[in-house]
């Protein structure tokens, strides 16, 4: 979201003033930075307001209407839960579509009507105790709604309010301090050079360019970022576009957070309650490889479940996409190139239904793409104009090595030596000409473990087990 526009959703939500973000927006022009930085510098907002701002979190909605769907589309989703749940009461329903159950009653009395549910047996004379069950003409008519699509999970929301989210969430408006870009790198080895270059590119947003020669940690570089971005984002289970679903949550790279029950403190209509159509979820962190297609990179229609699956970077909103071993892809990197422009330019992307129907979706992600090949091989001027971060990471220093072996022995329990890493650095690499790498005291360990394991005996660091390691593992030219 450009600075003009969110300052437009402030005004429009009261936040500012029209005057405070006139001054806010030549304050930016002079000064630059964020507009919401400028916000507070000029004392027009809190860092407390500014963050509640950005934290919107998705209210209950308090009628049919306002979420955004058609009541014979809620209709029908029911009728698909209710198929697979058999008897059940208005709250296991609720539960299942992610709608307050006050809200499902008019669906439920609908069903009923249509002689498509009934009720089964109730406790008392309150419909909340009611146990309602599917007829043989709900299992029929839900088959037919099977055949028609397959999709049974939560409420889709609408693509506008899918869109709202993404850009009050934005990965731009994230920030990382030094202490947290410092807490991200904890667990590896690197340089206070590379914290200090690092650190301002992940707070950006930016899209990061990482290069350099293989096994120095691009990739682990990379994932740590992951831990560097800052709070949590709602995504919803799934988008409704033109009728059609697309699925949006991935269990396999969206790590939930523990959220409150709607209604936990009270009636699940009220406007406290959260839209349980939405998931809170840790910032993304999707990475991709050689395995990378310009398919992976569309709606994925499943003619057999008849709904979509999202893209990965539409799965990566608000949080971090990794294109590692770039070049190495299905695709050239110039079809890639050609196919994300327009959206590392105005972060916006373009995806199309089956029907041949397109729709503008935000590409709002923090993008990264690490290459042990030579750069300019790979790209032109145009991309590597477009990457404002280009970050090299090298072989590390022979005090880096050590303190990556010293930490990998440690992890083994095996006693380390300094006089032994030296005789490693003197007699292997400076004897042969090797260069040192980040991932070769992980490698070699692996060996002394390997044989360790093969001759029953503990694992133990010594001359003869390193130039057994590496014997087996350098390849004699």
């Amino acid at each position: 979201m450009t600075s003009k526009l969110l300052g437009e959703k402030m005004v429009a939500e009261q936040v500012v003033t029209k005057q405070q973000l006139r001054e806010a927006l030549g304050r930016q022009r002079l000064h630059g930075g964020r507009l919401g930085q400028n916000l507070v510098a000029l004392g027009y907002l809190s860092e407390d307001q500014l963050s509640k701002f950005f934290h919107h979190i998705p209210p209950a909605p308090d009628s049919l209407a306002a979420t955004g769907l058609n009541f014979e589309f809620i209709a029908d989703l029911a009728l698909k839960h209710i198929l697979h749940i058999g008897e059940f009461r208005l709250s296991d329903l609720a539960e299942r579509i992610g709608l307050p159950a006050s809200m499902l009653d008019e669906v439920i009395e609908f069903l009923r009507r249509e002689k498509l549910v009934e009720v089964r047996s109730a406790s008392q004379f309150v419909k909340s105790s009611f146990r309602f069950i599917i007829t043989e003409t709900g299992k029929i008519r839900a088959g037919e709604l099977l055949e028609i699509c397959h999709y049974a999970g939560r409420a889709p929301v609408t693509l506008d309010a899918y869109r709202e989210m993404v850009e009050g969430q934005s990965i731009r408006n994230i920030f990382v301090d030094e202490e947290a870009a410092r807490a991200a790198f904890a667990e590896i080895v690197i340089s206070d050079h590379m914290v200090h270059r690092l650190g301002p590119a992940i707070s950006s947003g930016a899209p990061i360019f990482v290069y350099g020669p293989p096994g120095n940690g691009k990739t682990t570089i990379s994932e740590a970022i992951g831990n560097a971005l800052p709070e949590t984002i709602y995504i919803p289970y799934a988008v409704q576009i033109e009728g059609e679903i697309v699925a949006v949550f991935d269990p396999v790279n969206h790590s939930p957070v523990k959220e409150p029950a709607a209604g936990q403190n009270g009636s699940d209509s009220s406007q406290e309650a959260i839209d349980r159509r939405w998931v809170k979820i840790r910032r993304p962190v999707i990475i991709t490889g050689g395995e990378l297609t310009m398919r992976m990179l569309d709606l994925e229609f499943n003619p057999i479940a008849k709904f979509y699956q999202a893209p990965l970077q539409m799965k990566a909103n608000n949080g971090l996409f990794i294109v590692d071993d770039f070049g190495r892809q299905q695709i050239s990197p110039q079809q890639l190139l050609n196919r994300w422009i327009v959206n590392l330019d105005r972060q916006i992307d373009f995806l199309a239904l089956h029907t041949g129907m397109k729709f503008e979706i935000p590409f709002d992600q923090l993008v990264i793409f690490a290459t042990n090949l030579e750069p300019r091989t790979l790209v032109d001027e145009a991309f590597l104009r477009r990457m404002r971060y280009k970050i090299k990471i090298d072989h590390p220093t022979d005090s880096e090595f050590r303190r990556i072996f010293q930490r990998v022995c440690a992890a083994n329990s095996i006693d380390y030596e300094d006089a032994l890493c030296d005789y490693l650095i003197e007699h292997w690499y400076r004897r042969h000409g090797l260069p040192l790498n980040a991932c070769h005291p992980r490698d070699l360990v692996g060996h002394i473990l390997d044989h360790s394991r093969y001759a029953g005996q503990p694992p133990q660091l010594s001359r003869e087990a390193l130039d057994r390691a590496c014997e087996n593992y350098f390849v004699e030219m």
